[in-house]
C-alpha cells in the first residue's frame, strides 16, 4: 500500500506542475507588454527589447515576444531547453536556483557560470532590464529537432 501511495502522489504531482503552467499561459496568452524591460542577446550578437509584466517568466516572455527558445517541457523545469546565459551583474540578483533546476542545467549545451532556465526567471521590478544571452543551441532529450509551438 506504501508504494502505491507514493507512487500515486508522484504521479499526481507530475501532472500538477505540468497542468499549472499550462492554464496561467492560456489564462496570459497575448497579453504582451508590462512596465518591465528584458534585453535578449542572440547568438549572433542582436539585441532585443521586450517588455513584461511583473510575475512573468523568461520563457513566457520570450515566446510572447516571438524569441526563439525552445522551452520543451512547458516550463515546469523539466527539460534545459529553455536555458538562458543572464549577464553577471545581472545573475547575482536571482535568487538562487533550486537543486530541480540545477539538475536540469546539468543536460544544457555551453553552460555557464551565470546559466538558468528561462522559465524559472520571474521577473521583479528589480530585473527590469535584465540581460539574458540565448545561447545558438540547445538539447532536446525528449525529441531533437521538435519545436513545440506555444500554445
Amino acid at each position: 500500500k506504501a508504494t502505491v501511495s507514493v507512487l500515486y502522489w508522484k504521479m499526481l504531482r507530475s501532472v500538477l506542475r505540468r497542468a499549472v503552467p499550462v492554464a496561467r499561459r492560456w489564462h496570459t496568452e497575448g497579453q504582451q507588454g508590462g512596465d518591465l524591460e528584458v534585453v535578449w542577446v542572440n547568438h549572433d550578437g542582436v539585441k532585443t527589447v521586450t517588455k513584461c509584466k511583473e510575475g512573468d517568466n523568461l520563457l513566457d516572455v520570450a515566446h510572447n515576444n516571438g524569441l526563439n527558445i525552445e522551452g520543451a517541457c512547458d516550463g515546469v523545469c523539466a527539460c534545459s531547453t529553455c536555458h538562458v546565459i543572464v549577464e553577471k551583474e545581472w545573475y547575482d540578483q536571482l535568487p538562487d536556483a533550486s537543486d530541480e533546476e540545477e539538475d536540469m542545467l546539468d543536460q544544457a549545451f555551453e553552460l555557464k557560470p551565470t546559466s538558468r532556465l528561462g522559465c524559472q526567471i520571474k521577473m521583479t521590478p528589480e530585473l527590469s532590464g535584465i540581460t539574458v544571452n540565448i545561447p545558438r543551441y540547445t538539447r532536446n532529450l525528449y525529441v531533437d529537432g521538435h519545436v513545440p509551438h506555444h500554445h
